[in-house]
């Protein structure tokens, strides 16, 4: 199955389910046209539309974005296009925290100008977080097929991808398949991209390692033995990969989605990308705006950024499918030389549901320390 064409079986596959913050330092900032408060927004209307929109979101001139690392998805170029359209500064946090880091950083500095404006996170910590999450439809909305948002906009898909194995061939064999990792070449060597209680690339690699071990989406277990495994044999490498880990040959095999690993081979002409055949697992990230956002305008109009045509051919530009890919396509609107150059990938890809994904969490939860340590 050619690659984009994803996306009309993820469609297909998924059956996604379904406060006001206090005044911050700079005074009324946040009031929209007719002075709507901008944290009670619901769409670009609410401030008389785009231009007041970005008149409000300029006045706060601050974003606050969390864990989003430059070389994920091209948020390096994505913060700085934000940055010099609107005239409007972009304070980048942890920028390689995971997705329950977010949710811990809205908590702690709840009510503070330093909170999160936007959340960027796995399936799995923002379906147990939906209660901080402030609904708000873009001016796209409508070209986002409805498997892939909350019907008020709570959250929405951005971009998504497939899981994979990125290798420095230079170190380690050709990869056919992912019992290869269980071999003697592979000792110290394998890294996971987070832990998957926390991290959602982590998660699906263990959904992926499931898979080719016998398991279903319904049944992580194969998975959490597989890694049991891989540390058994003194394989798994218990550190977070970095574009600088992968660089110095300290992680030589990266468990990470492809549009990640994808672009450490423009970096390193030894670094290959393999995604099993039998276990392909495809995914999806939610973009959220924080319900204590302090910028609650500037956090709106970074969502109609993103998934304006401008936006989404950024993610694309990461290598990443982003959700409107296929109205853009029909639209004419897409980057049609990279939308061309996503790798083929064979194979019914597997995309939990909402359900199976907080049952697989729960299970993670319980069992994952007690097989990695």
């Amino acid at each position: 199955m050619k690659v984009r064409k994803w996306f009309v079986v993820l469609a297909a596959t998924t059956a996604l389910a379904a406060c006001a913050p206090p005044a911050d330092d700079e005074g009324d900032a946040g009031s929209g046209d007719g002075g709507t408060d901008a944290s009670a927004a619901t769409s670009a209307e609410d401030f008389g539309g785009m231009e007041g929109l970005v008149e409000a979101a300029q006045e706060e001139g601050t974003l606050n974005v969390i864990a989003l690392p430059p070389d994920w998805a091209n948020y390096g170029e994505i913060i700085k296009a934000f940055e010099e359209k609107y005239d409007i500064e972009v304070d980048s946090a942890q920028p390689d925290a995971a997705s329950q880091d977010e949710i811990n950083a809205a908590n702690t500095l709840k009510g503070s100008d330093r909170a999160p404006d936007v959340f960027d996170l796995s399936q799995s910590v923002a379906l147990a977080n939906t209660d901080m999450f402030a609904p708000y439809q873009v001016e796209t909305f409508d070209e986002i097929p409805a498997e892939f948002k909350d019907p008020d906009g709570a959250w929405v898909n951005d971009y998504g991808g497939f899981m994979s194995v990125g290798y420095d061939s230079s170190k380690v064999p050709d990869i056919d398949s992912l019992d290869d990792l269980l071999g003697p070449e592979f000792r110290g060597k394998v890294a996971l991209n987070g832990d998957p209680t926390q991290a959602g690339a982590a998660f699906s690699g263990v959904v992926m390692a499931s898979l080719a071990n016998g398991g279903t989406a319904d049944d992580i277990a194969p998975g959490v033995e597989f890694f049991k495994e891989l540390k058994a044999a003194g394989n798994f490498l218990p550190v977070d990969p970095t574009p600088a880990t992968i660089e110095s040959g300290q992680t030589p095999v990266v468990i990470d989605w492809d549009y990640l690993n994808a672009t450490e081979s423009e970096k390193l002409d030894s670094w290959k990308v393999f995604v099993p055949q039998d276990a392909v697992v495809a995914g999806y990230y939610f973009q959220a705006i924080n319900a204590d956002a302090p910028h609650p305008a500037a956090a709106r109009l970074w969502q109609e950024f993103l998934y304006s045509d401008e936006g989404q051919n950024l993610w694309l530009a990461g290598g990443a499918r982003p959700v409107r890919a296929e109205a853009m396509a029909e639209a004419g609107t897409i980057d049609t030389e990279l939308y061309d150059a996503l790798p083929e990938v064979t194979g019914d890809p597997v995309i939990p549901t909402n359900e199976q994904t907080e049952s697989m969490a729960s299970y993670l939860a319980d069992n994952w320390a007690k097989a990695i340590g």
